[in-house]
């Protein structure tokens, strides 16, 4: 593939990566044991060399199925986890203890079957903790060997230079697409002004900005956007409407929505590199081709107008989320809240 490679600390990756979470949580039933051997196959073998997993997904099934599939490929791919979201049992925790992160790591990197994690995020922040404690158990596992880089998920950019002020911090992931503009306001400036990469999960708008229309009364009794205000009526048929200008675009450029989408995200900076999740064969090579879509400047204002931050109806978390994450919010957001 002709796609050029970004840099993650100091690997370099296809911009594109696959987000694991979705082949055992978010949106649908966990997928059959040999649909996700498919997938993870596939994804390293059209060039995909950055895999995204966490301890959540699944409570270990998605890290497990990792080790299970790619063990012997291990040299293929820039592994990626996340602790501090942990579980014990059926019952999910959040702690961001030094005890406990060194406790995930060690279960992490026997289900994942490997001796080292390229890059582990902290998957949210804990507010018991301080954030210089998390990051000081972060440090010394890269002292053992057991880790390569640390990174952060869902959190602002005074939380970040904190961390970085303890430990050199390699990446933030957090959600930003056309329809999650959150990551301008401040944490995107601050990951290029410190050298970190921007992980862009969601890329596609949590599958709005691509050529399967949602349904509300088709959503899996466990899918996360049954939560969520925008993915539901009447908001999303309001975002839908703003999906015309987008077709448009893609066709003129000879792309899908979906490769529009990610090109975007990936238009935004050298920098940003993004992870869409799929259980399609087919969409996760469609996603990898977005990395040779061209976006031309002025095309990619004309989108920054349609998908302005206030035109996307809905909110991106409900209440109870947004208070698991530090990220910035928009000063509409939070005077609708």
């Amino acid at each position: 593939m002709s796609t050029k490679r970004r840099k993650l600390g100091s690997q370099d990756i296809h911009p594109i990566g696959l987000g694991c979470m979705n082949l055992h949580h978010g949106y649908g039933a966990p997928v059959a044991p040999e649909v996700a051997s498919q997938i993870l196959n596939q994804a390293l073998d059209q060039g995909c060399n950055f895999l995204d997993t966490a301890t959540l997904y699944g409570l270990g099934r998605n890290e497990s199925c990792i080790g299970d599939n790619l063990s012997t490929r291990r040299d293929e791919y820039v592994l990626a986890s996340k602790c501090v979201l942990d579980f014990e049992g059926d019952d999910r925790l959040l702690d961001g203890s030094p005890a406990r992160i060194k406790t995930a790591c060690e279960n992490s990197l026997r289900r994942l079957k490997t001796d080292v994690i390229d890059l582990y995020y902290m998957h949210r922040p804990d507010p018991k903790v301080p954030i210089e404690d998390s990051i000081g158990a972060l440090a010394e596992l890269v002292d053992e060997g057991k880790i390569r880089m640390i990174g952060l998920s869902e959190m602002d950019a005074a939380t970040l230079r904190k961390a970085h002020s303890v430990h050199p911090i390699t990446a933030m992931q957090s959600e930003y697409s056309l329809m999650t503009r959150n990551p301008e306001i401040a944490v995107l400036d601050t990951c290029a002004e410190l050298g970190v990469t921007f992980v862009a999960f969601s890329p596609v708008g949590r599958g709005v900005i691509s050529d399967v229309t949602l349904d509300p009364t088709t959503y899996y009794k466990r899918d996360m956007r049954n939560l969520f205000a925008r993915f539901q009526e009447p908001n999303l048929s309001a975002n839908y409407a703003l999906l015309a200008h987008a077709k448009d675009e893609a066709k003129a450029l000879g792309c899908t929505l979906a490769q529009l989408s990610i090109a975007w995200t990936l238009a935004q900076g050298e920098h940003v590199v993004a992870i869409p999740g799929t259980t399609n064969p087919e969409h996760l090579s469609d996603n990898l081709r977005a990395g040779d879509v061209d976006i031309p400047a002025e095309v990619l204002a004309r989108l920054d107008k349609v998908f302005k931050p206030e035109a996307i109806a809905g909110m991106r978390y409900p209440a109870p989320f947004q208070a698991t994450v530090t990220t910035e919010q928009y000063g509409f957001e939070t005077a609708n809240e």
